[in-house]
């Protein structure tokens, strides 16, 4: 065999290109048989004796040994050591020329050499982007979609290529959507399905493309695929299942696509996805109500929504996975009740159907997502809502709860949302019973600490709640107070430059608040020590004119006490 191999190579470098002579094709045939003996040994020899060199003369020939000579590329290019030399005998180019033509077993077989060639790498991936393979292959793909063997190849150089950002613009300049729903509405094969998924998930996630597929008609594909899978134990059908639904929900993420859907919340498709929520398939319960979170990304769905009580299938949905719950479901219908509590309209409306019952069952989890929805739910509830905030306030369970998760260093996030609702349930309320609750929870210092935050909304809540303690029960915050360095944060928030008109604005509130009460000397003492009144009063300059009125005002107030 060794010998027959470099009789054929050295054949090879004495032929001429052109010629599609029977020696040509021997050699060939003689590589081909090699290369299926011993691809790595045999890929090894073709590079020495510099046969690599010989072929984009014989693929610019185009004559009956082109297929071969792809075929060859193809299968020397399975080897990582061999993709290089590939690129530096110049085969991309002549390659790519040849997808351009009409007999289809060249086709495949130049896709193959590409494909190999180029597995792996972004670079290379991104060089045949700007030859312009894509549109090209889209073509084929609508020309040759009887052949399948052509077909796959084409569905694996797009999920490659679909990886790739620089691709998407290209994609969506093609009509990419229909060939791809067309190809899916017509396969009845697991894997087929699951190559064509596999493109399109990549591709989905570019608006332009999301709404294109949404023309195409591809959700009525994927609503067909739940409703063939969703009974059935096996695990492919449970695969295709997932990605189905998953497919839907990110076709949702898209604005236009997710209005489209919607259609005024009298779509069909909003109303089958609707009907997932209380089905006993936990996958279709997660992507049930990842849509409904998504369809509510703005006020005019989020009231249609809850008027046509979807809030209730989503308490009823959550009480299941109360108990053993799904943390998938459990994070996926918080999000959606937190999103539909964001319209005002809306608060009372849910505050009455008993969400935040609901969602306080959830207190005990130990998941950060779930923890930080469950946060962002309440927080969003009783945003303007006195009576819910004094309600939930005066819980000491669930301010014992918020303290502990304001100390979640590993879990920015909830950190953040459990400092926030703190806050919130002091200034929606403005309750002294609440004001109460929080100091006894120890929640005080937290709401200091948030004051010292590098977000100026999370400053500007920390400052207004600390400004209602004091003004409601700065007796019994007094000892919190000084243990956590309130005045010092004060001063410093004060003389920082860079801190916003209302921070200094809100400083100085509480500043006040602080001296207009007669009994906290260790706190008066301090705002004297640190000589507040010559801070205030080069704030009366301030351009910020409501800060230099508060200046002013402020500065009369500590001279009275002085």
């Amino acid at each position: 065999m060794a010998d027959n191999l470099s009789e054929a190579l050295k054949t090879l470098k004495l032929s001429s290109a052109d010629s599609a002579s029977d020696s040509v094709e021997g050699c060939l045939d003689c590589l081909l048989k090699a290369l299926a003996h011993n691809n790595v040994e045999t890929s090894g020899k073709i590079q020495e004796m510099g046969a690599l060199a010989m072929m984009p003369a014989l693929l610019s020939a185009q004559n009956s040994c082109t297929p071969k000579v792809a075929n060859i590329i193809a299968e020397v290019a399975k080897n990582e050591f061999m993709r290089s030399p590939c690129v530096e005998a110049g085969l991309i180019p002549p390659l790519v020329q040849l997808l351009n033509c009409k007999d289809q077993e060249i086709l495949l077989q130049t896709g193959r050499a590409l494909g190999n060639i180029c597995y792996d790498s972004h670079s290379l991936q991104a060089q045949l982007i700007s030859m312009g393979v894509i549109p090209t292959l889209v073509r084929l793909l609508g020309v040759h979609s009887q052949n399948t063997a052509l077909t796959e190849m084409c569905l694996i150089a797009f999920g490659n290529l679909a990886e790739l950002e620089s691709s998407k613009e290209q994609f969506a300049s093609t009509n990419i959507a229909e060939e791809l729903v067309r190809l899916f509405s017509k396969q009845v094969e697991h894997e087929k399905k699951e190559m064509i998924f596999e493109v399109l998930a990549p591709l989905a996630e570019n608006d332009v493309i999301k709404l294109q597929l949404v023309d195409a008609g591809l959700v009525e594909c994927l609503l067909e695929v739940v409703a063939q899978t969703v009974d059935s134990d096996r695990e492919e059908d449970v695969a295709q299942l997932k990605t189905a639904s998953d497919l839907m929900v990110l076709l949702l993420l898209g604005d236009e696509s997710m209005q489209k859907l919607f259609e005024g919340g009298k779509g069909s498709v909003f109303q089958r996805v609707l009907s997932w929520v209380p089905s006993n398939n936990h996958q279709l319960q997660l992507a049930g109500a990842l849509a409904i979170a998504n369809f509510a990304r703005n006020d005019g769905n989020c009231i249609h929504m809850v008027d046509t009580g979807i809030v209730q299938k989503l308490l009823e949905l959550l009480d299941r996975h109360v108990e053993e719950g799904n943390v998938t479901v459990q994070h996926a219908a918080l999000s959606a009740l937190r999103n539909l509590a964001i319209p005002v309209a809306n608060k009372s409306k849910m505050l009455l159907a008993g969400v935040s019952d609901v969602v306080l069952k959830f207190l005990k989890s130990e998941m950060p997502p779930v923890q930080f929805k469950l946060l962002g739910t309440l927080r969003m509830l009783i945003d303007t809502q006195a009576d819910a905030a004094e309600q939930l306030g005066t819980k000491t369970k669930l301010v014992e709860r918020l303290v502990e998760w304001c100390e979640a260093k590993d879990h920015a996030g909830v950190m953040g949302e459990s400092n926030r609702l703190l806050s919130a349930l002091i200034r929606h309320s403005k309750s002294k019973n609440v004001v109460r609750t929080v100091i006894q929870g120890g929640g005080v210092k937290h709401l200091v600490t948030m004051a010292t935050s590098e977000h100026m909304i999370m400053q500007n809540e920390a400052l207004v709640a600390l400004g209602l303690i004091a003004a409601l029960d700065l007796d019994c915050a007094e000892e919190d107070f000084v243990g956590a360095n309130l005045v010092q944060v004060l001063h410093k928030l004060l003389t920082d430059e860079h801190s916003a008109p209302e921070i200094k604005y809100n400083s100085m509130i509480l500043i006040c608040s602080i001296m207009g009460s007669g009994e906290s000397e260790p706190l008066h003492k301090e705002v004297q020590s640190l000589a507040f009144i010559d801070v205030v009063s080069r704030l009366r300059s301030h351009e910020n004119k409501t800060v230099a009125h508060q200046a002013s005002l402020t500065e009369q107030r500590l001279t009275a006490q002085s």
